[in-house]
C-alpha cells in the first residue's frame, strides 16, 4: 500500500507492515478460501495446496494496487483462476491408484449408493467447469452476472453449465434412490 503526504508524493509502507498488512488479510480469508477450494477440487489435500497458491500470488502483487476495492474478492477470482490453470495442467489430472489391499476389500453396496449422494462426491463427478459454477452460485452466493464476470464467459453460458450440472447431480440422485428401492 501507500500513503499519500500533504505534498502529494506516495510514499510506500515499508516492508514489515506491508507483510503485517497482508498476513491480517491472509488470516481473515484463508478459511473462506479453504473452504471454497475444497468444493473446487473435492480433496482436502488439494485444497490446501490451491489456497495456498492462491496466497502466494496476492503476495506477490500485494501493495502494487491501491485500487483493490474489496480485497475478499480479489483472492477468490485469484483462486478461481489458480484452480483453472491447474484443470490445464497434466500433472493435475494424475489420480493415485488405490493399494492393492484397498482393491481387494469389497465394500458394502449400501455405503456406496449412500456415497453417491453426498455433496462432494456429487461435485467431484463433475466436470471442473460445471462445478466450478456451482461452487460460486450456490456456496458463494454471487449472482448469475457476478459469476460471468469473475470467469469472463457470458451470463447464458452460466446458465447452461449451472443447468447441466444440476440435471447431472438429480440423475444421480435418482440412481441412488432407485437402487435403495430395490434392496429394499
Amino acid at each position: 500500500m501507500t500513503t499519500r503526504p500533504a505534498g502529494g508524493t506516495p510514499v510506500r509502507d515499508s516492508p514489515s507492515e506491508r507483510e503485517a498488512d497482508f498476513s491480517r488479510f491472509a488470516h481473515a480469508v484463508h478459511p473462506a478460501m479453504l473452504r471454497t477450494a475444497r468444493l473446487l477440487t473435492g480433496d482436502p489435500h488439494s485444497a490446501q495446496d490451491l489456497a495456498q497458491s492462491a496466497l502466494l500470488r496476492i503476495y506477490m502483487s500485494w501493495g502494487r494496487s491501491d485500487t483493490w476495492d474489496n480485497p475478499a474478492a480479489y483472492a477468490r477470482r485469484t483462486l478461481v483462476n489458480v484452480h483453472a490453470t491447474w484443470r490445464r495442467r497434466h500433472w493435475y489430472r494424475e489420480i493415485p491408484h488405490r493399494s492393492p489391499r484397498e482393491q481387494g476389500q469389497a465394500q458394502d453396496p449400501a455405503q456406496r449408493w449412500g456415497d453417491l449422494v453426498d455433496l462432494e462426491r456429487a461435485l467431484a463427478a463433475l466436470p471442473a467447469a460445471q462445478r466450478t459454477v456451482l461452487v460460486l452460485r450456490f456456496y458463494e452466493d454471487l449472482s448469475v452476472e457476478q459469476v460471468a464476470q469473475l470467469l469472463g464467459c457470458s451470463v447464458g453460458t452460466v446458465k447452461s453449465r449451472t443447468s447441466r450440472a444440476l440435471d447431472r447431480i438429480r440423475g444421480r440422485a435418482e440412481l441412488s434412490g432407485r437402487a435403495r428401492r430395490d434392496q429394499e
